[in-house]
């Protein structure tokens, strides 16, 4: 099942991203379930969320997964949803 997660950073947490960057990039490389993945873009360029497409048996799993993820540990996260996704292209 392939899961969008979806995270936006909190206000003024690029610092705590830079921080957490290896053991986030670690941790999808470790896990071996992330499809695609990569960071959401403000209107400067700098990095303010995330885009991961999780490939896991169900929601829960992807729930697991993202609770997991440095990033969330950190505090990093405003907001996260989790949304069932279908591949096309």
């Amino acid at each position: 099942m392939l899961i969008a997660l979806i995270a936006k950073d909190k206000a003024d947490h690029l610092e705590t991203r830079k921080a957490n960057r290896d053991a986030h990039l670690s941790y999808i490389k470790d896990t071996g379930v992330v499809s695609q993945a990569g960071p959401l873009l403000d209107e400067t360029g700098q990095m303010c969320g995330s885009l991961v497409v999780l490939d896991v048996a169900d929601m829960t799993a992807a729930q697991s997964w993202t609770e997991n993820d440095p990033y969330a540990k950190a505090g990093l996260f405003e907001d996260v949803q989790l949304i069932a996704w279908n591949k096309v292209i």
